[in-house]
């Protein structure tokens, strides 16, 4: 198993840190989903600058915010305290959580345990699977093996379903765990799948247009 290793926050250029400031499209619906099912306690698990964490707190949600990096926490913390929103950061590593067995309804965990090879993703699924209660739900993405990562020769390939990234930016150095649709049966096993989205996305790099597939998860235990 590879070692848990976070974005490097300080290699984001200025003009793209808003985009982490603000609300992946996927969180309004879990917010109204959940919301109208009565869950209170949620995790946001790697929580980055604090965009998904600040939008629940704002709902009325009890937030606990978690993250590998220090200045993430930091950063959520800080955005918290300046609302008057109360949020529980802790800092550890996904493949060992901090948290008692059942102790949250909802967890949101968008782009993040991907950061991490096969063995990784499936000690952090089970972690995920141990720390939500019964009856509760866990939102995750997987980037897909149809990403043109996967398919990048440049990128070391530590196993069947891992690359490096070698890309500069933040997530340079990064292992990224890419996944087809039997991976996903496979990983989430010991849950009730509710709905899986194979979902393109677009964005310019270097003047160049790119993008990149993810698969959008929703599982029950």
């Amino acid at each position: 198993m590879v070692e848990s290793k976070g974005w490097d926050w300080n290699s984001v250029p200025e003009n793209e840190k808003n985009v982490w400031i603000e609300p992946a499209i996927e969180s309004y619906y879990f917010l109204d989903r959940w919301k109208k099912k009565g869950f209170r306690e949620f995790l946001d698990l790697g929580c980055g600058m604090g965009r998904h964490s600040i939008q629940f707190a704002r709902a009325g949600f009890k937030v606990s915010s978690f993250d590998i990096k220090k200045e993430a926490v930091t950063a959520t913390s800080d955005w918290a305290e300046k609302e008057g929103l109360s949020v529980a950061g802790k800092v550890g590593d996904m493949l060992n959580l901090p948290y008692p067995d059942g102790l949250f309804d909802c967890i949101f965990c968008r782009n993040v345990i991907n950061h991490s090879d096969t063995q990784g993703v499936k000690r952090s699924i089970a972690e995920i699977h141990r720390v939500l209660k019964n009856c509760g739900e866990c939102y995750i993405s997987l980037t897909s093996k149809a990403t043109d990562g996967f398919m990048n020769t440049d990128w070391p390939l530590i196993d069947p379903n891992t690359k490096i990234c070698m890309r500069e930016g933040p997530e340079y150095g990064v292992p990224h765990y890419f996944a087809d649709y039997d991976d996903i049966f496979e990983l989430t096993k010991d849950f009730n799948v509710e709905s899986i989205y194979h979902v393109e996305n677009f964005y310019e790099q270097f003047g160049k247009g790119h993008s990149s597939f993810h698969y959008h998860v929703l599982i029950s235990k």
